[in-house]
């Protein structure tokens, strides 16, 4: 755990030692409408401070008109080589024959299950032409991106995905989530603020409890910058269809988020929440 001497992320965005900072994140805008309206009520109504659009699944259009709409909102690329369903799926936004490592049989991305394959043989230099056709994607519809992070790839899942993508994040002035400690680390001793703590991905925890854990959670969370990524959803027939078996993960999510418990317990507790733009100010000097 960092020490009060070592909390450089506080210092680097201009808060005391002793502030305890949130990122909520919800993650996934972009997947299917669902995702889209509970993320949508997430951001307006409840403690979300920011999300991450999946520019190449079918309904970004409309998470990005969205956002078109409310450029007050603040939200990252999720660079997405990763395609979670069976039944429903996307591939590339950049031409197929030019990112033909990052794609299966039927010319989508790799399934889920099947990331060791992908991150067997996905060539590095397709990677960074489909990651650059994604963020070009969002810029090429007026919208300004505050950080980057990766759909189901922690860190981008290899050493050298991962180094690839802070340069492309240096390069278009973008802050970076980071989960791996040393790496965090590394980046604060360089002066960039990254998060202080283990990143929490709410879809491993129980759907069963989940508002009395995110409550726990609050209530001892700790001086200096955490980051919560969560992945609401409404749990309409939509949703249950495309996960029959998970589908109450997210909707737990949606129901805490958008709880008048939440916004209590922040208040109460003396958080800040915040969002990545004050990361990507430092970041983009």
């Amino acid at each position: 755990m960092t020490s009060v001497n070592e909390r450089q992320t506080n210092r680097l965005l201009g808060y005391p030692d002793d502030a305890r900072l949130l990122i909520v994140n919800a993650d996934d805008f972009g997947m299917c409408h669902a995702v889209n309206e509970a993320i949508w009520r997430t951001l307006n109504e409840g403690i979300v401070s920011s999300t991450s659009l999946m520019a190449p699944c079918p309904w970004a259009p409309h998470a990005m008109q969205l956002l078109q709409e409310h450029p007050r909102i603040p939200f990252g690329v999720h660079l997405t080589v990763v395609s979670d369903f069976l039944t429903y799926r996307w591939g590339p936004v950049a031409s197929k024959d030019r990112v033909s490592s990052l794609i299966d049989e039927a010319g989508y991305f790799y399934h889920y299950d099947r990331i060791p394959e992908l991150l067997a043989t996905g060539k590095l230099d397709e990677v960074e032409v489909e990651f650059r056709a994604q963020i070009e994607t969002v810029l090429a519809a007026k919208l300004q991106p505050t950080h980057l992070d990766w759909h189901c790839l922690a860190d981008g899942g290899r050493a050298d995905i991962f180094e690839l993508t802070l340069g492309l994040a240096r390069e278009y002035g973008l802050a970076l989530r980071i989960h791996d400690r040393a790496l965090a680390e590394r980046l604060q001793r360089a002066g960039l603020p990254a998060n202080d703590y283990e990143l929490l991905d709410s879809y491993r925890l129980d759907a069963g409890d989940k508002a009395v854990r995110f409550a726990q959670l609050l209530r001892a969370l700790p001086a200096g910058l955490s980051e919560w990524a969560v992945h609401p959803s409404l749990g309409n027939e939509e949703a249950r269809a495309l996960e029959p078996e998970n589908w109450r993960v997210r909707k737990a999510d949606l129901d805490f988020a958008i709880s008048p418990e939440a916004r209590e317990l922040l208040k109460a507790e003396g958080i800040v929440l915040m969002d990545y733009r004050a990361l990507q100010q430092v970041w983009s000097r």
